[in-house]
């Protein structure tokens, strides 16, 4: 489903053991090629598809001090971090980017958002100076860092300059199972 704004509706539900701070959170989204609504677990293992056409699924996922690790580090995917404040004067305006940018990446690459000012330690690791702050991440290990904010267009180039192979590949019709 797709609001006024032309943004993917979309509803958080948290598992049980996410409550108690051991599990995943759930994003509720529309695949954009049937409309199908899906459940997309934060930390899964694996590329979300849908459940009745099998596409690919934007992996947009939040993530904190504590589950950072399971969500981007232990990522199959290369994975964009968005580094971000709600405060200042880029912060709100980030947001539909982001969807945009996991949108256009659905099945190539895992984005991950995380507030800054409630994740101190990600912060001091990623030495975070400016908001946003993007970071290219592949199998745990920083790969690329960009800070400042970007329109889509600049977001997707500079991911798909830092990752050709990775992309390429996921891109790639028959790897997509």
């Amino acid at each position: 489903m797709v609001d006024d704004r032309g943004r993917q509706e979309e509803t958080w539900h948290v598992t049980g053991e996410a409550r108690r701070g051991r599990g995943t959170r759930a994003r509720m989204l529309a695949c954009r090629l049937c409309g199908h609504r899906n459940r997309v677990l934060s930390g899964a293992l694996d590329l979300p598809r849908c459940r009745d056409c099998h596409g690919p699924l934007p992996w947009l996922v939040d993530a904190s001090d504590v589950d950072f690790a399971g969500v981007a580090d232990a990522a199959a995917l290369p994975v964009l971090v968005d580094l971000w404040a709600p405060v200042g004067p880029h912060g709100p305006r980030v947001i539909p980017v982001m969807e945009q940018v996991a949108g256009d990446l659905a099945g190539q690459v895992k984005v991950v958002k995380v507030n800054v000012e409630g994740a101190p330690r990600l912060s001091r690791r990623f030495s975070v100076q400016a908001s946003p702050t993007l970071l290219v991440m592949e199998g745990g290990r920083l790969v690329a860092c960009k800070c400042g904010p970007a329109p889509a267009y600049e977001i997707l180039g500079w991911v798909e300059q830092v990752l050709p192979r990775a992309v390429a590949q996921l891109a790639d019709p028959r790897n997509r199972g």
